[in-house]
Parts: C-alpha cells; structure tokens; sequence
C-alpha cells in the first residue's frame, strides 16, 4: 500500500462496503459469523456497522433467525441514477454523428442476462436502412456485439457466462474451442469484423467501448453495414473501422474513461 492510499483510507467505509458487496453476492441471508467470515472480519468487529446499515435501511435483519440480507435501497437509490440512461445520453450525439458520416445504421449494446441488449440505435440517413429496435434481446454467442462483449470479459466472467449459455453448450467440445480462439482473436485484433451470422448480405463492425474501465468493457458498439450499399468494401471498411473508433472515443469522454 502506498503513502496516498493509507493517507485516505477510510476502514470503517470500507467494511461497510465489504458487507454490502458480499450480501450482494450470496442468494440467502447470513447471520453475523458467516458475514464476518466471508469478509475475513470477527464478528465483533463488524457489529456496529451491521446495527449502522440496518438504521439506514440498506440491509434487513429477520427478527426469528437474526440473519441479514439486503433490503430494496440500493436498487432504489440505482434506480434514480440509471447508468443505462447516463449512457445512452453520451452515446446519442456521437452515433448520430457516425451514423451521418458513414451513412449506415449502428448500435450500442450492453451485456443483460446472459444476452445482448440493444441500448440505444441510430439510423441511417440514406433511403434504405437496417433498423434493430432498442430493447431488443439477441443470443450472445451469434451476434458481433455479443462476441465483442465476452471477448473482453475477464477468463472466470467468461467461463461462468458461457456455462450458463443455452447456445453455447449445445455446440461440440471443438465448435466450443473454436468460438474461444475466435474470441482472443477480437482481443488480438481489438475490433471484429465479419458477414452477420443472423442476417444475409450484412457485414458488422464492432469494438469496444469502455476499455480503459477498472471493470471491463463497458459496451459495444456495432455498425450493420448493408453490403448492397458497399460499391469498394475494402476502402469502406478500413474507413468504417476508423470512424468507429473516434466515435468510441467521443463516448468515453463523455462518460470519464
């Protein structure tokens, strides 16, 4: 630990964080022991913030066993505060932006329940134009986006993710080993681009958003380029990619990574 971060330590914070994290973590309520356990805490030493974070009404204590779990706060004061509304606000002005200069549709995404999540879309000004509704849901392993997302997922994310996907474990031990070298391949590359797997005649372009994130990616962004409208795809696509990229990094100004 260096001298700045022991100068703004604050431990009785950080316990009271360490509490609520690893409530957050567990699917039944714990009593004081196991609590103190699993932060590596005594249980004395962790009393007073208990009796602390239940008066503040963000965990609950059950009056018959005397075990904790997390109240509604949190996802109420989360709520007030969409990260998800926060984002799509950054992302407007620069995809428009994007969508105008290179005239085809893109699209932001967020991993949401083991699938992608359309967030926000910004449509092509030309005559025709590939539209993806916000909100839609798309398995993760068949869409750009989604490879995208798991590509940069630490390993351990990753393997949780992928054992909980219904697509995924329907494919034979060497699809699946060819899925993760095409994996690290994006990570290699830092961008995937490749005819859709779900929709003929379309070309995706996706990269990242967010890398500079202490937690990951934070998105993807995605350009459906309808390949009708490419007349030298070569030069397109090396210039598409490139647009890409400023446009990333107007985002992730506007968000502070």
């Amino acid at each position: 630990m260096n001298e700045k971060e022991s100068k703004y330590q604050a431990p009785a914070l950080d316990k009271g964080l360490d509490i609520l994290e690893y409530l957050s973590a567990q699917s039944i309520p714990l009593s004081q022991t196991e609590i103190a356990v699993g932060i590596e805490k005594t249980p004395n030493e962790i009393y007073r913030m208990l009796m602390s974070l239940e008066s503040r009404g963000y965990i609950l204590r059950d009056e018959v066993s005397g075990k904790y779990r997390l109240s509604l706060k949190l996802f109420y004061l989360s709520h007030r505060h969409s990260p998800i509304d926060e984002l799509r606000k950054a992302a407007q002005f620069p995809l428009e932006e994007l969508a105008n200069s290179i005239r085809q549709s893109c699209h932001l995404s967020i991993l949401y329940m083991n699938q992608v999540m359309v967030i926000i879309h910004a449509k092509s000004p030309g005559p025709i134009a590939l539209s993806i509704e916000e909100g839609n849901l798309f398995p993760l392993p068949l869409t750009a986006s989604g490879k995208v997302l798991l590509a940069y997922m630490s390993e351990d994310e990753r393997t949780v993710t992928l054992k909980n996907n219904s697509i995924y474990k329907k494919y034979a031990k060497p699809q699946q080993e060819d899925f993760l070298i095409s994996l690290k391949d994006i990570q290699q590359n830092g961008s995937y681009l490749k005819n859709s797997d779900s929709v003929s005649g379309v070309t995706d372009i996706s990269v990242p958003v967010g890398l500079a994130s202490n937690n990951g990616i934070i998105a993807c962004l995605t350009i459906s380029m309808l390949n009708a409208l490419n007349t030298d795809k070569a030069i397109e696509n090396e210039v598409i990619l490139a647009e890409a990229y400023k446009c990333v990094k107007k985002i992730e100004q506007r968000i502070g990574v």
